[in-house]
C-alpha cells in the first residue's frame, strides 16, 4: 500500500529500480537540508531588512555560509545531558522532531508536467529511460501521512520537556503539546475540504486535479478558489501555530519560561530541533503550495525545457509562502495564551467545521439537482444559529468565571 503509485515501482523489482529510488531519497535529503540552511539566512536578512538592521555578513558572500558556520560550531560544541534526565527518551526526543518533517516532504511532488501531461517525467536512457514521478513517494492516503507525522512531533516536543527533568521545558513541553493537538483539530478539518473537492487523499492526484483552467477559463482550478479560501486561511492559521511559530511562539517565550522545552539540550541535539523547526516551515509550505495552490502545475512556456517550468512554478509559490511566515516574524505581535487557546477552540474549529458542512451540501445539492439559492440560504441560517450559540455558550462560560473569581 505505501509502496505508492510511481510508474517506476510498477513491475518488477529490478536492481535498476532500486537504485534510483535509493538516488531519490539521497537527493530529497539534500535539497531539504540545503533550503533548510537557505531559509534560514533568508529569514534572518530579511528580518534584518524589515527592522532596518544588517543581519549576517560575515560568512559567506552576503553572509549566506553563516547557517553553514552556526552548524558547525553547534556540532563540536560539548554535548551536556542533566543528571535527572531519562537518558534513552532525552536522545530519542529529537529524532521524533525531525524524522517526521523529513517524511513528509517525501510526498509532496515537486515537478512533472500536470498541465498537459500526467505528471510524470521519463530519465535519459544513461539512467535506464524509466518513467517516474518528480517525487520520493505516492501513498494512496499520502494526506492521512502528513498528518500521522504532524502528529508523532508532538511526541518529540513532550518527551523532550518530560525527559529533561527539569520544570521549565517541562512547562514548555505542555504548553506546547497543548497548542499542536489544539490546532491540529482546526488543520485537520481544513483538510476535510480538500479531501471533499479532489475526491482522493494522494497528493499526485491532488496536484493533476488542480492542473488546467477553472472558472471563466482564466482562473486557475486550485482547491484555495474552489473551496472558497476559507479552508486555505485556517490552514495557514493552524500551520502557523503547528510550528510554533510568530505570533503562536509562546512554548519558546524566554521572559517566562527560559527556552522551552529543548531548554537543556545542547550541542548537535539543539541543532536537530533548530533544523526540525525550519524544515518543518520548508515542508509545510510545500504542503500548501500542494493542496491549495496547484504544485508544480502552471504554463509550460517554452517548449525545450518543458520540464523546468514545473520546477520554477512549485518554487516560485514555495518563496512566496516562505516570505509570509518571516513577515508574519516580523510584524505580529505575539499571542497571550487564553487567546491563543480562543483562536483555536471557538474560532478555527466551529468556521473550519462549518465550511466543511456548507461544502458537502453544495456538493449533494448538485448531484440532486436543488436550487443553489436554497442551498446558499439555509446554510447562511444555520452558521448564524451555530454563531450565536456558540457566543452564547462563550458568554455565559465568561460570566460564571467572573462569578467564580469573585466568590473566590
Amino acid at each position: 500500500m505505501f509502496a505508492g503509485l510511481d510508474p517506476l515501482l510498477v513491475g518488477e523489482m529490478t536492481l535498476e529500480v532500486v537504485i534510483i529510488v535509493l538516488v531519490k531519497v539521497v537527493i530529497a535529503f539534500a535539497v531539504l537540508l540545503v533550503s533548510v540552511m537557505l531559509m534560514v539566512w533568508f529569514e534572518r536578512k530579511l528580518v534584518s531588512d524589515m527592522q532596518n538592521r544588517i543581519g549576517p555578513n560575515r560568512a559567506g558572500p552576503f553572509g549566506i555560509l553563516q547557517t553553514l558556520a552556526d552548524g558547525i560550531k553547534l556540532f563540536f560544541k560539548e554535548d551536556l545531558q542533566p543528571d535527572a534526565s531519562d537518558p534513552f527518551v532525552f536522545k530519542l526526543a529529537p529524532y521524533l522532531s525531525l524524522i517526521p518533517a523529513f517524511l513528509t516532504f517525501a510526498i509532496i511532488p515537486i515537478g512533472g508536467n500536470f498541465t498537459s501531461g500526467d505528471g510524470t517525467i521519463t530519465l535519459p536512457d544513461w539512467l535506464g529511460g524509466e518513467t517516474t514521478y518528480l517525487q520520493l513517494a505516492d501513498p494512496p492516503v499520502g494526506v492521512l501521512l502528513f498528518l500521522a507525522m504532524s502528529s508523532i512531533a508532538v511526541y518529540g516536543v513532550m518527551l523532550s520537556g518530560w525527559a529533561s527533568g527539569s520544570k521549565y521545558p517541562l512547562l514548555g513541553s505542555v504548553r506546547a503539546s497543548a497548542q499542536m493537538v489544539s490546532y491540529e483539530a482546526a488543520l485537520g478539518l481544513s483538510l476535510a475540504t480538500i479531501f471533499l473537492q479532489s475526491r482522493s487523499l494522494s497528493t499526485h492526484d491532488i496536484v493533476a486535479d488542480q492542473a488546467g483552467a477553472g472558472f471563466g477559463g482564466f482562473l486557475p482550478d486550485w482547491n484555495v478558489i474552489t473551496t472558497g479560501f476559507v479552508p486555505f486561511i485556517v490552514f495557514l492559521i493552524a500551520a502557523t501555530a503547528e510550528l510554533n511559530r510568530p505570533p503562536f511562539d509562546l512554548v519558546e517565550a524566554e521572559q517566562e519560561i527560559v527556552g522551552g522545552y529543548h531548554t537543556e539540550y545542547s550541542s548537535i541535539r539543539f541543532a536537530m530541533f533548530f533544523l526540525a523547526e525550519f524544515m518543518n516551515t520548508v515542508t509545510l509550505s510545500a504542503i500548501m503550495v500542494t493542496l491549495f495552490f496547484g504544485g508544480p502545475s502552471g504554463p509550460i512556456l517554452i517548449d525545450s525545457v518543458a520540464w523546468v517550468w514545473p520546477i520554477f512554478w512549485f518554487l516560485f509559490k514555495l518563496f512566496f509562502f516562505l516570505f509570509t511566515f518571516v513577515w508574519f516574524r516580523a510584524t505580529l505581535p505575539r499571542f497571550r495564551y487564553d487567546q491563543l487557546m480562543d483562536l483555536g477552540w471557538k474560532v478555527l474549529i466551529p468556521i473550519s467545521l462549518g465550511w466543511f458542512l456548507f461544502l458537502a451540501a453544495r456538493n449533494v445539492g448538485a448531484d440532486q439537482g436543488w436550487n443553489v439559492g436554497v442551498v446558499l440560504a439555509a446554510t447562511i441560517g444555520i452558521f448564524m444559529l451555530g454563531a450565536l450559540l456558540l457566543l452564547g455558550a462563550i458568554r455565559t462560560a465568561g460570566q460564571k468565571r467572573e462569578m467564580d473569581e469573585a466568590n473566590f
